[in-house]
């Protein structure tokens, strides 16, 4: 079944894009939720009059995004995540969600629907790409850093059993 997408569907399309879905899915939710409309010959017409319409529109937003894009570049992310000591595997996973987070604390808004990347469970070096238009994605290299000191750290931070007092300062404290 074709259909003309209404708003961006994450996985599937971007608003006014003409896909096919299966039978059901377009049927049983996107329709209904108003998300797409079945793409007959009309609707067809009507998409692109309007996309002719709206060319120069278009065009400004991909202009927008580019220029957002711009603000990306040389943004380098590190997150500091709780993780085991012995495996180096983390404890949970660090998503889109908090790097998008990581995003607006550096004054970039970003949406965490926007942000592409498979959950980290391992620390190391990931990219993450942000999709700003449909045509326009950015790469964000992240960097995930364990929290946990790493285990020669902990052997010196480890009290030093102390050793028992000398004999010789024992007899010393009994003279005097």
């Amino acid at each position: 079944m074709n259909v003309i997408l209404k708003e961006d569907v994450v996985g599937l399309g971007y608003k006014d894009d003409i896909v096919t879905v299966k039978d059901g899915y377009g049927r049983n939710f996107l329709i209904p939720t108003g998300k797409a409309i079945i793409a007959t010959e009309a609707a067809k017409k009507i998409l692109a009059e309007n996309l002719r319409q709206r060319a120069h529109k278009i065009a400004a937003i991909k202009k927008e995004a580019e220029e957002r894009a711009q603000k990306y570049q040389g943004i380098r992310l590190s997150i500091t995540a709780h993780t085991n000591v012995a495996t180096g595997s983390l404890y949970g996973s660090v998503t889109g969600a908090e790097i998008a987070e990581e995003l607006t604390k550096l004054g970039l808004e970003t949406e965490r629907k926007l942000v592409y990347i498979k959950a980290i469970k391992e620390v190391g070096n990931y990219t993450a790409i942000v999709r700003l238009h449909k045509e326009v994605a950015v790469e964000i290299p992240v960097e995930v850093l364990s929290d946990a000191p790493k285990a020669e750290e902990k052997k010196e931070e480890a009290p030093v059993a102390e050793a028992p007092e000398a004999p010789e300062a024992e007899e010393a404290s009994e003279e005097a």
